[in-house]
């Protein structure tokens, strides 16, 4: 468990200091590339055939993972830790979600910037509205891209996070409520909330915590409030910190979206609301 912790602070700090390597290929690609293979072969509008797809893309994740983790135990101890955290590293996205977010604050095109970030339309966007949609992005993955990979890392070590990751990005690509996904990706989805569980009201919790706040598990009540059985949680969390209302009706796809508040204070945000979010995560 020692090594885990080791390895689990030092991957975090490789992240934050280099974040991407962009001289490799990431590995997530790969594995989104094996999903678009299944899903050419033998997509079906089944949830059998989504359940394949899962067993399919988790058997040669896990295969894969779990040798590279066996080799790895060739080396000495402290080699070991050190080149699974440059492994591990790949797989946490805090500098690259730190730095999406600061380049809708910088981007002169805002709407442009936020579009790449969000599924929501974003032509007609306020100012506040953009900054809102920046913050509830950089809270709810903050738990996706950061906690939930090292908590899995901390677990499970190598395997742990590259399995998380795979299906993390299952659902990212095939987990939508649509004609084409409703059925094919309903597995894939389930299967995401079940293991975002924890790590959305642990980022939640943290959220809280380092925020200064004296009930650090306030957000809940809130939070429940979100369609989403996790992304509630830390979207209220930094609501609360901050002081603002997150949430609230949206439009997707042209039509508007009925959708609760989350936290309490103004409901117009400010550029030094998305500055002080990054500034304290």
């Amino acid at each position: 468990m020692l090594s885990n912790i080791l390895t689990a602070i030092l991957a975090y700090f490789i992240d934050k200091f280099f974040g991407e390597f962009s001289f490799i290929k990431h590995p997530i690609i790969y594995i989104g590339e094996l999903i678009t293979f299944f899903e050419d072969k033998f997509y079906k509008d089944t949830i059998f055939r989504g359940l394949l797809l899962v067993i399919f893309i988790l058997t040669i994740v896990s295969i894969f993972s779990i040798a590279i983790y066996d080799y790895l135990k060739v080396f000495s101890t402290s080699l070991n830790i050190f080149i699974t955290s440059i492994i591990a590293s790949i797989f946490i996205a805090h500098k690259m979600l730190r730095d999406a977010v600061q380049g809708v604050l910088d981007a002169e095109d805002k709407h442009q910037a936020i579009s790449m970030l969000v599924s929501r339309d974003t032509k007609d966007m306020s100012s506040s509205d953009i900054y809102k949609a920046s913050i509830e992005t950089y809270a709810e993955n903050l738990s996706d891209g950061v906690v939930a990979p090292i908590f899995y890392l901390l677990l499970f070590n190598l395997p742990g996070i590259i399995i998380y990751k795979a299906i993390n990005t299952m659902d990212s690509m095939v987990g939508y409520r649509n004609k084409k996904y409703e059925r094919y990706g309903k597995v894939a989805a389930k299967l995401d909330d079940v293991v975002n569980y924890i790590p959305s009201r642990l980022t939640a919790v943290l959220i809280m915590f380092i925020g200064g706040q004296k009930d650090i598990f306030s957000f809940y009540k809130n939070g429940q409030k979100h369609e989403s059985p996790n992304a509630g949680h830390p979207i209220t969390a930094m609501a609360l910190v901050l002081g603002i209302k997150l949430g609230g009706d949206t439009s997707y796809f042209g039509k508007i979206k009925k959708k609760p508040y989350f936290g309490k204070g103004r409901k117009l945000i400010l550029a030094s609301d998305v500055r002080n979010s990054l500034k304290k995560y």
